[in-house]
Order: C-alpha cells, then structure tokens, then sequence
C-alpha cells in the first residue's frame, strides 16, 4: 500500500477516539503512524466487551494501520525516546488536557525548537484558546454545547437525543487530518511546521450549518424534526408495510416525479403541496398523506418502483446490514485484516479513493508495545540499551504469540 502521504512520518500521542481518528486516517492514506501509549495502553484497550479472544474491538478499530510503542513518559527515558522518535517526525498528534504535555517537556514550542518542520496537531474538547480551552471534553457535552442535541430527536416536548454515533469525536479527527494535510503541503514547499488546532465542540457546530442559516436568518433556532429536513419536504423517513424507507423529495422536480411514481395526481394537485415552502408550512399533513400510501407496500416493493422511476430512496439499514449491503462492499467499506491474537479481525476501509496512490487497510492495529523493539532499534538504540528499558519497566515490549 502506497498511499498519497506514504513518506510522511506520525506520532500519535493520542487515547480514546477524536486523536486516534486522525492517526487512523493519515494511516490509511499512507503515512507511516506510531501509537506512543501509556504503559498501562490506550484506555479503550478496557472498553469490554466486546473483544475477540481477549483483544477489545474498539481498540483494534481505531488504531489497525499503526505500529505501537509503550513508553513511560514519567521517566527522562522515556521522555528521551519520544523526543527521538518526535525529532524524526512530521506530526505529532495529542489529545491531552491543556498543559500536559508542557509539564512533560513536550510542549510545542519546545518541539518546534528542537524540528522545526514539526506539524503539532492538538485535538481537544473546546480548543487551545477561549474561556473553555481549560475544560476537558467529551462527545456528549459537545453534541449539547454545539445545538446538535437541540436539533436531534422526534420533535418538540421530547427529551434532548444525541446522535447515536460519537459524530463530534470523529469529526474532529477528520478535521484535525484535514488540517495535516493542509499544513504537510505547506510543510512540503517551505520546510516549516505549525500548530493544528481543533476540537470537538467546533466539529459539533459545522453540522449545524443548514439551523445555523435559518438561526442567522430568522433569529428564531431551529429545532428537532425526527428524519425530516429543516429546508426541504418531503424529506423523511416513512412507514412501510415491514419497515421504513428515506424519501428524497429535495426539489419541486423530484416533488412532482414522486407524485407520478406513486399515481397519486390527487397530491400534486393539492395546493398545501403546490411548492417547497407551501410543503414546508404543512408538512404534518403531507406526512400523513404519504404515510397512508408508504405502508400499503413493503420497503423492498417501493424501492423496486421508486429505483425504476429515478427516484432517491433507500431503505433503514442496521449497522450490520450496512456491513452486507453489495455497495458497502464494492467500495471496500468492509475489510480484513490478521491480527496475532484475534485472527481475522473485520474492520472500515478508507472513505476516499485516489486513482494513483490508493491507500487502504495493510495491517491489524497493534499488541500493547507490539512494536517498541522494533522502533527504538530504528532510533539507535541497542540491543543492551532496549533491554535495559524493558527491565527497568520504561518500555514495555510485547511478546508476540509463538505459531505453529
């Protein structure tokens, strides 16, 4: 596996999800990552169950394409091997509270006086400045301070719902690799790093782009619909005989091709329906018309008619029916990998595809100090010298299981 960042060298000094998230992306695309962690491992090694013979599921999500290394950072050996491995680095990714690794010596002006082509990439939960860059964070909070959890839900009078995946944790990583990548190809035409700053409460507020033009708009927020849209009707999840199915009405040509489709002239020509913001202002009764219709037929009939007819629809898969669905797999959505303990282990492929340096999944995520021989050895050290780390508890190094 090549990869568009093949060459590009990464330090992630991250646990948990938002940093791991970068790394696994970087990875992907092809840069070389190594999980520094703490003796004791990234804290969502613990997250049980589930686990597959004793390997922690999550854990082995978040950080496959990653070599691993365990250091105590504690020591000044430790801290010596990492600023080896940082000196010889491209990025480094953290997720610390502020001032951690500043009290480690590792801050970033530190780092940048020893490389100063270092990219420093900080993941936090409300950014490095503000009246908030003190707090800790985590995805629920930002999904409630950022107005997502105002937005989501079945509507008005009921209890505040968050996203049911941790969408700010993983946007924030998404948006912290975007970032490298901007500052990697600044890096490239002038040989000089920076600081990347981003966060969880700023990756919940770039999804409220369409309530946050109606709030700037209308000086009124917006809030929770269940799956209909802000903007546009019908667009919504409805009814059918044995399950649900999304409508994609976002326009008045797809409005008045879904009419056509479902032989219901009767609604095309009611004027409540007669365009988007007459559809908008009585969405409760379109909704019931179409309801009325989606639960004559089960899903798979209607989305037979509706395919034929050029309609966006689709149907309300489960998590493990996604994981089956033909296109999930010809995009390579769904991949394998081998890992030493686990054995084969499935995993998420790459959500972007390059034509001429294609990145992907090449391994399993790594051991508890799977790889901490391996990477000090790269740094000069010596055999003696790793040894002594090992016995002197500064490195922990795993042994890989014996096979036959």
């Amino acid at each position: 596996m090549a990869g568009p960042l093949q060459g590009c060298r990464v330090v992630e000094l991250a646990h948990i999800m938002a940093g791991p998230v970068c790394g696994l992306m970087l990875a992907d695309m092809g840069a070389e990552v190594i999980k520094v962690e703490k003796l004791a491992g990234d804290d969502t090694r613990r997250m049980l169950p589930p686990d597959v013979k004793g390997e922690a599921a999550a854990f082995m999500m978040m950080n496959r394409n990653k070599r691993g290394i365990a250091l105590d950072l504690k020591h000044k050996d430790g801290r010596e091997a990492l600023l080896r491995l940082l000196d010889r680095a491209d990025v480094v990714i953290e997720n610390y509270r502020k001032g951690t690794m500043e009290r480690f010596g590792l801050g970033y002006e530190t780092l940048k006086a020893r490389n100063p082509g270092l990219i420093y990439c900080e993941v936090s939960g409300f950014g490095r400045s503000g009246p908030y860059a003190e707090r800790g964070g985590f995805d629920l909070i930002a999904q409630g301070m950022s107005g997502l959890m105002s937005i989501t839900g079945e509507g008005p009078g009921r209890p505040p719902v968050k996203v049911g995946a941790p969408v700010t944790d993983i946007t924030a990583g998404i948006l912290a690799a975007m970032g490298v990548c901007a500052a990697y190809a600044h890096k490239l035409q002038t040989g000089a790093g920076q600081k990347v700053d981003t966060s969880l409460f700023e990756a919940g507020i770039v999804h409220t782009y369409w309530q946050s033009a109606i709030a700037f708009a209308t000086g009124v927020s917006p809030g929770a619909m269940g799956s209909a849209h802000p903007l546009n009707a019908p667009y919504q999840a409805f009814k059918t005989a044995d399950g649900w199915i999304n409508i994609g009405a976002a326009n008045q040509k797809n409005w008045e091709r879904l009419v056509a489709i479902l032989d219901r002239p009767e609604l095309g020509r009611d004027p409540r329906f007669a365009t988007n913001d007459q559809r908008m202002a009585n969405r409760p009764a379109l909704e019931a018309a179409l309801n009325t219709v989606f639960e004559m037929r089960s899903t798979e009939a209607w989305l037979e008619v509706l395919e034929e007819g050029g309609f966006p629809a689709g149907p309300v898969l489960s998590v493990g029916e996604m994981h089956e669905d033909p296109q999930a797999l010809a995009r390579d959505m769904v991949v394998a990998t081998e890992h030493p303990v686990a054995g084969r282990v499935d995993t998420l492929g790459l959500p972007v595809k390059f034509s001429e340096t294609p990145g992907g999944v090449a391994r399993p995520a790594p051991l508890l100090g799977q790889h901490s021989r391996e990477v000090l050895a790269e740094l000069g050290y010596g055999e003696r010298d790793i040894a002594r780390l090992i016995d002197q508890g500064i490195v922990l190094a795993a042994d890989l299981p014996v096979t036959s």
